[in-house]
């Protein structure tokens, strides 16, 4: 339900995640390019893939450490994370 922006990684405490995924099989997608400052984009942050009748999504963002502090945009990308079945794409 919400569109991510680098605004939504404002804030955030530390890095903004660790265990960033360099390739991945074709049966993922990446759902966001970011970095934190001073290095290359990533987009194996974020990876989501169809698993039987449901997704399987490999998260490498530091949620457990943003959430705690309030970091809205952690929660923003929670609330995604938990409504995927009802995004129009992954019908």
């Amino acid at each position: 339900p919400n569109k991510i922006t680098p605004t939504d990684f404002q804030g955030w405490e530390e890095e903004r995640g660790h265990g960033f995924m360099q390739k991945w099989d074709p049966h993922y997608q990446a759902l966001i390019e970011t970095h934190d400052p001073d290095q290359d984009p990533q987009s194996g942050g974020l990876l989501l893939a169809r698993y039987g009748s449901g997704f399987y999504v490999y998260d490498a963002f530091a949620l457990y450490r943003q959430l705690p502090s309030g970091v809205p945009g952690a929660y923003r990308i929670l609330a995604n994370l938990v409504s995927i079945n009802k995004n129009p794409e992954w019908k």
